[in-house]
């Protein structure tokens, strides 16, 4: 993997310096109305590029800094179903408990009807 990565590297490279060379007459930009600069084209495209990389990063970095709040939120609802959640089985087990000790009161049903006949 580190063969393929050197092999993109190296061939991005090359591949700039090759569009340098190729590409150095001048090329006017114009900033503003009034506000203009001549440079070489291959700088020109540089300095876009390299911005452009610079706005993806930022933007991946904020996506991350997004994801990452709202990670830390789920956990913490997470964390608060988890506390409902137990509640809820205790809840269930001491109607369960109640339930069964007020079974336990009443008379069984084959007694009330072998003193009936």
């Amino acid at each position: 993997m580190r063969q393929l990565n050197f092999l993109l590297i190296f061939s991005f490279g090359l591949a700039m310096v090759m569009f340098t060379l190729e590409n150095t007459e001048a090329t006017t930009v114009h900033f503003l109305p009034g506000l203009n600069s001549t440079i070489p084209l291959a700088a020109l495209l540089l300095l876009v590029g390299g911005l452009g990389a610079t706005a993806a990063w930022i933007y991946a970095v904020w996506s991350g800094v997004v994801k990452k709040v709202e990670t830390l939120q789920d956990e913490g609802e997470r964390e608060a179903q988890q506390v409902r959640i137990q509640e809820l089985e205790n809840d269930l087990q001491r109607y369960r408990a109640t339930v069964d000790a007020q079974l336990g009161l009443l008379p069984a049903a084959g007694q009330s009807t072998a003193t009936a006949d």
